[in-house]
């Protein structure tokens, strides 16, 4: 039996907790918690599946605050409903060392499922979690044994829906048909500016009919309406959902509801107590949960402990009538790969110069029938990315097992909704473009990285060796931008077998996104019965190939397209009677990881004479060729014409680096 008067002590003691956290921290944004704490308090207690006690149960409903600005309003739900998350940390909000940060950041607080604050990731988010829940349903799920079966709840406003990303992720979401997706959608009218009617009054609601959602407008203080229309959505299968709450930001508050003020500043002293007054509330009480309130709240510990054994219980009978899948989903939804994988890796003859993307698409195909989760495809470009997997269908409204996805041309979106399908689990998501669009991405990438997911992003045509497409289609000083990102990994390797091997490191790798920045055009594959084994890239730079004296007389490193210059060049300055060692450096990241000793075996200090070759800006090279050190580089932009032309043009080429490393002697000598 529904009891009115509990149901508003508990909606109003979430808007106290949030209003007192925002006021002791003298910062944050106390106005949608406020507005928004009917529509959660309904979601929380009456529809969302969750485990308070274990925050990570597999089928659990995934709730996305993609208003990550209103963090306030989640962490209220989480101490209330059980999680470890203790009141003293709501205290410490925005604090040093806190569990509730002034946007929600996955892995340091119980029950948040991603980081979110960038608006619209989380909207996209979402997606890709409801891909990963709908891929795995199809591929697992037999007739009697519905082991995965969630929805995606997502709290989102008028922030999240004006950025580009949610308008991609929205649109390929009603393609897809991606029924468990259920958006709250704060329509509050209120921005920090002002009215959102200063620059958003589109029918937000007929925007999302036309990328085919199912739309409801509803009063988002009217507790019925919001429970009816969540089960309204919840019965559309074929559609998503988005629930248009209509709300007053800073629900409450007498002098600053329905008002830019109350949306990211404390509501000050004053206008705290006249608040609580006006809830009822006794405005001398900090932080104050009635008992019968926690009560009611912590029902969701025992419930949920209820949920997730009666889905063991599923799951057990599961592995009994099919225990292969069953032997199957474990290990997906464990992280693990499949023993003795890597068996499957290709090794490349040295008959023929092979696309380090070609070797690419060449490994994806070799380790897909063996690594059955690994899914993924491209923003439009599959053929030039060559992401697509041969022999399996295409995820789709009518085919959700489909491992090769369409992203369409968006490649911000896809990002983000890869990054969700990762945090999902049970997936291992990869996606490709061109290295030139990795700016429309980057956000999402820099989240990957923040949230340390195993997206893996597939970046093609990665220098001016793409040629003819000219300056706009050429990336300069997009490695350089990639490698500033923390805890990415960004591999560019130097032939095909060094492209199995980033593979490998980008599949194992758990605690981070991995790049792969692969070349257009053909490279020669390397004798590795003359040269060092290619799984040297592992350590992030090897000798490739080395001169039989005790020290070089220069070092020569290469990334990429370019260690084959500096192959070559080790020859001819050979023929000279000069020692030069050959350093293929494909990831500073891993090589930064590895001991002192290890790194001087490889770059010994006592060698001076360094040449760094990289077609791409110059920055960050200094600390690999120190002061006296050359950098072959590219320090502008592009230009249309025959990729070998250009590389002459611009001095990638063996015999400039000779050149460059007989100047790096003699600076040494100096």
């Amino acid at each position: 039996m529904s009891n009115p008067e509990l149901d508003q002590l508990c909606v109003n003691t979430i808007r106290t907790l949030a209003i007192d956290g925002v006021q002791k921290a003298n910062a944050g944004h106390p106005g949608m918690p406020m507005g928004m704490a009917d529509v959660a308090y309904v979601l929380w207690t009456q529809f969302l599946r969750h485990n308070p006690g274990n925050p990570d149960w597999f089928n659990r409903d995934r709730f996305v605050l993609s208003a990550g600005h209103g963090s306030m309003l989640l962490y209220a739900l989480l101490h209330l409903t059980g999680y470890d998350l203790p009141l003293e940390e709501l205290k410490s909000f925005r604090q040093w060392d806190s569990k509730t940060p002034g946007h929600p950041e996955y892995g340091l607080t119980a029950g948040v499922e991603t980081t979110t604050g960038p608006l619209g990731q989380g909207f996209a988010n979402g997606v890709g979690m409801a891909i990963a829940e709908a891929f795995l349903a199809a591929t697992f799920n037999r007739p009697g044994h519905e082991i995965v079966n969630h929805y995606v709840y997502a709290i989102v406003s008028d922030g999240d829906l004006m950025e580009g990303v949610s308008h991609e992720a929205a649109s390929l979401a009603g393609h897809m048909k991606l029924g468990k997706i259920i958006y709250l959608y704060d329509d509050n009218h209120i921005s920090i500016d002002g009215s959102t009617d200063l620059a958003f009054t589109e029918d937000r609601m007929k925007r999302f009919e036309a990328y085919g959602w199912h739309t409801q407008q509803i009063d988002g203080h009217d507790r019925a309406a919001v429970a009816a229309a969540i089960k309204s959505a919840q019965v559309v299968s074929d559609k998503p959902s988005i629930i248009a709450c209509r709300t007053i930001i800073g629900y409450g508050s007498p002098n600053k509801a329905n008002t830019a003020g109350v949306h990211g500043a404390p509501l000050g002293v004053e206008e705290v107590r006249l608040t609580k007054e006006a809830y009822g509330w006794d405005p001398d009480k900090e932080f104050y949960i009635p008992d019968d309130v926690l009560a009611q709240f912590r029902k969701a510990v025992d419930n949920g402990g209820k949920l997730q054994a009666a889905w063991q219980s599923q799951v057990d009978a599961y592995a009994q009538a099919h225990p292969s899948e069953f032997e199957q989903f474990r290990r997906a939804i464990s992280g693990e790969l499949p023993t003795g994988w890597e068996k499957a890796l290709p090794t490349f003859s040295t008959e023929k110069p092979v696309a380090t993307r070609q070797a690419s698409g060449q490994t994806l195909n070799a380790i897909a029938p063996v690594i059955p989760t690994l899914i993924g495809g491209s923003a439009d470009l599959a053929p030039s990315n060559n992401t697509y997997l041969k022999g399996y269908p295409v995820f789709a409204n009518d085919t959700f097992a489909g491992r090769n996805f369409h992203f369409g041309v968006r490649e911000h979106g896809m990002v983000a909704i890869l990054n969700g399908m990762a945090l999902h689990g049970g997936v291992i998501p990869y996606g490709g473009t061109f290295l030139v669009f990795s700016d429309y991405c980057r956000p999402a990438i820099r989240l990957a990285a923040m949230l340390h997911i195993p997206s893996i992003f597939v970046f093609t045509h990665d220098s001016v060796g793409l040629g003819e497409d000219g300056p706009t289609h050429q990336p300069v000083e997009h490695i350089a931008a990639l490698r500033a990102i923390p805890n990415l990994l960004v591999i560019r390797p130097a032939d095909a077998n060094e492209t199995t091997q980033a593979w490998k490191i980008a599949l194992e790798h758990r605690d981070g996104p991995v790049a792969l920045l692969l070349s257009r055009q053909g490279l020669p594959v390397f004798d590795r019965a003359k040269m060092a084994d290619a799984a040297g890239l592992a350590k992030g730079a090897y000798v490739l190939v080395d001169t039989d004296r005790v020290y070089p007389d220069v070092i020569l490193i290469g990334t990429g397209s370019e260690v084959q210059f500096a192959v070559e060049a080790h020859y001819k300055l050979a023929e000279q009677g000069i020692g030069a060692r050959v350093v293929s450096m494909p990831c500073w990241e891993l090589f930064k990881q590895q001991s002192e000793d290890y790194q001087n075996s490889v770059l010994p200090s006592s060698v001076k004479a360094r040449v760094a070759i990289e077609a791409g800006v110059s920055m960050g090279w200094g600390q690999w060729i120190g002061p006296q050190g050359i950098m072959i580089g590219l320090n502008r932009f592009g230009a249309s014409a025959p990729y070998k032309v250009i590389y002459q043009q611009w001095g990638f080429t063996a015999d400039n680096v000779v050149l460059r490393a007989l100047e790096a002697i003699d600076k040494s000598k100096r």
